[in-house]
């Protein structure tokens, strides 16, 4: 069997098509997990999570339609860094698209108060948020002077002095 390297390496669709193809999925993957979900506690960042379902995605044919080249799987996966890139690149340069794609630090916990509007916002959960509590070795939110969702999914507490 004989290797049919145009085959290979040739483009099965235009690369415009390609290009196209990447950014409205990427676009509207950003929209989703930047606007709509936001954040979860204990997640990876969303910008991360974002690249990663992409990539696995241009890996197959569903996104491209039918492509079968490696060529068209580097176009597409190209596409997909550079619009990462490119939105890193404005949130920095940008104040208002970073407050608009990266949510502020959600206070939880105030004075030993649970802000329970605030968890509801977010959906944690009572027992999600005494988990995290746990896992900083505190077992009462009144030991608490202030607890933060941070837009990367992390948890931070201030313990009162």
């Amino acid at each position: 069997m004989t290797v049919e390297w145009s085959e290979l390496f040739g483009l099965s669709l235009p690369p415009l098509e390609l290009v196209v193809r990447g950014s409205a999925l990427y676009l509207f993957l950003l929209v989703l997990f930047r606007v709509v979900i936001k954040r979860r506690m204990g997640a990876i960042g969303m910008a991360d999570l974002l690249v990663l379902v992409i990539i696995s995605d241009a890996s197959q044919n569903a996104m491209a339609g039918e492509y079968k080249t490696v060529t068209d799987g580097f176009i597409l996966i190209a596409t997909i860094i550079g619009w990462n890139y490119a939105f890193d690149w404005a949130c920095y340069h940008f104040r208002w698209l970073e407050k608009l794609l990266e949510p502020p630090p959600l206070l939880l916990i105030q004075d030993g108060r649970v802000l329970w509007r605030n968890l509801r916002a977010e959906l944690v959960s009572e027992q999600e948020l005494k988990s995290k509590l746990r896992q900083e070795g505190i077992e009462d939110p009144s030991a608490v002077a202030k607890a933060f969702l941070e837009p990367d999914g992390a948890f931070t507490v201030i313990k009162k002095k």
